[in-house]
Parts: C-alpha cells; structure tokens; sequence
C-alpha cells in the first residue's frame, strides 16, 4: 500500500508539473511576428473568367530604393505550389551576393493540363483530361492581364523571363516557339514535350524559321526520366541546332543524376544564376 500512495503521489505530483509547465508556454509574454515572404494578390481575370492568385516576392531592399529590377515569372506559382522555393532561390542570392535582385512573380494555375496544354488530337488524352488544350488562353492572360498588372504596379526594368517545369515547361517552349517577343528569356525544366506524341517538338523547325533575329535566351534541362520524355527533347535539340537564329543564346543540359521529382530546384538554382549573374568588377 505504501508503495501505491507513493507511487500515486508522484504521478500526482508529476501531472501538476506538467500542467504548470504547459499553462507557462500559453501565458509565457514571448513576441511572436509573422513571417512574411511576399504579398498575395487575386488579380481580376477577363480572360481566364474570375481572379486569379498572382504572389510576388519584392527584394529586400526594394523598398529602400528607386531602382527598378528585372521580373522572373513563375508558372505554377502559386502559395501551395513553387513560389516558395523560386523565391527562396532569389533571396539567397541576395543574401549572398551571387545574383542580382529580381521580383518573382508566381502565377498560380488551377487546372494545369487547361492551362499549360495545347490541343491534342489524341482520343485517349482527350477522354482522361476533358478540359485540356487551352494553352492560348493562358498566355493571353499572361500577356494582357499578369504583365500589365506587374509593370503598372512595381518598378520593373523591362528585363523578363517565365520559367516552369514539367507541362508548365512545356508551356514555356510553346511560348517561346509561338510568340518569342513575349519574354526574353524561357526556362523550360523537363518539359512534358510526349504531350500530344510529341507534336510541338516535331513542329518546331518550322516555328523556329519564323522567328525573328531578336535577342533571346533558351535554357533547357531533362533528368533520367525514359525514352517518352528524351525522344522529343532530342528532336527539339535537333531543330534548334538547325533553325536557331544567331541571336537566340540555347543550350540543353541533361541532368542523369536526376529524376522528375528531383530536378528542379537545382535546374532552377542553376538558371537563376546564370540569368542573373552579378556584373564582374
């Protein structure tokens, strides 16, 4: 019996330790501040039919200056999608003076194979995504609506480029094959180019041909991710080698450490580096 009370006198004891421990955390007067990355806007959309969440990470001394910066936008943007680790990206090299200051502009998609697709003819693809194919749409919205918004409202030097993995990749080479003026520099990591048999890549010699002797900067990058994915990056390679105007700055670097799942952030890291390289005294 002895041993009980005592046993129950401990447990007891202990209870009201914790209990006092825990009702100090709830009162203890510890300042707690938010963090704060960027700012959220739900941009009103003609094209798209309703608003549309747009996030941009300002540099830190943004504020504090007159300077303007060029603008990195991001597909797939949005708070639950690639915003954050974009963004985080510009802010390292910031921190660490290994890049020049640029505003990241997330564009959040909703329904990605809409968005970021082009048409397919393919019964197959369009009975498993019957909303597909509406690329056009979304770069319209880009052009016309996300720009202008984001040159009226920050100080912006001009300077562009939209980057994006995956169908958001692919939605990037589509841009930049079909309307180059629209940025001057296209960040495409694995891009789903088996999108539709490989069509855009097969098609791209002729779009290349088109273009203009215009300044622009093509960066290309593919993981291990099988013949699928590799077969149409090889043609596009193919035609950019044959067709690519002088002005146009293209390369591709396979990554075959790397999977879909792993290369982006490195890709990107390495992209945002490159683009924004501080000046060399």
């Amino acid at each position: 019996m002895r041993r009980l009370a005592l046993a129950l006198s401990m447990s007891l004891g202990l209870s009201l330790a914790i209990g006092a421990a825990a009702k100090a955390r709830v009162t203890d007067p510890v300042a707690e501040t938010p963090v704060v990355i960027g700012k959220s806007y739900a941009l009103p959309s003609t094209v798209m039919g309703g608003p549309r969440e747009i996030n941009v990470w300002l540099p830190p001394g943004y504020e504090a200056s007159e300077t303007p910066y060029p603008v990195l936008y991001l597909l797939d943007g949005g708070r639950d999608q690639d915003f954050h680790h974009i963004s985080g990206l510009a802010q390292l090299g910031t921190v660490n003076g290994t890049t020049r200051d640029v505003i990241v502009v997330g564009v959040a998609s909703v329904d990605r194979r809409n968005e970021l697709a082009l048409p397919t003819d393919d019964l197959e693809l369009i009975a498993r995504y019957p909303t597909q194919g509406h690329s056009d749409r979304f770069r319209r919205f880009l052009a016309e609506e996300v720009q202008p918004f984001i040159e009226g409202r920050f100080r912006t030097d001009g300077d562009t480029t939209l980057m994006g993995e995956s169908l958001a990749g692919l939605f990037v080479v589509e841009t930049f094959l079909k309307e180059p003026q629209m940025f001057d520099a296209y960040v495409a990591v694995s891009p789903s180019l088996w999108w539709d048999g490989g069509r855009l890549a097969r098609q791209s010699g002729a779009h290349l041909r088109d273009h203009s002797n215009d300044p622009r900067t093509l960066i290309l990058t593919l993981g291990d991710e099988g013949e699928e994915m590799q077969a149409p990056m090889d043609v596009l390679v193919a035609n950019l080698r044959d067709y690519a105007m002088p002005g146009v700055k293209w390369d591709f670097t396979p990554r075959p450490t790397e999977s879909h799942a792993t290369i982006y952030h490195g890709a990107a890291l390495d992209a945002v580096r490159r683009l924004y390289a501080t000046p060399t005294p």
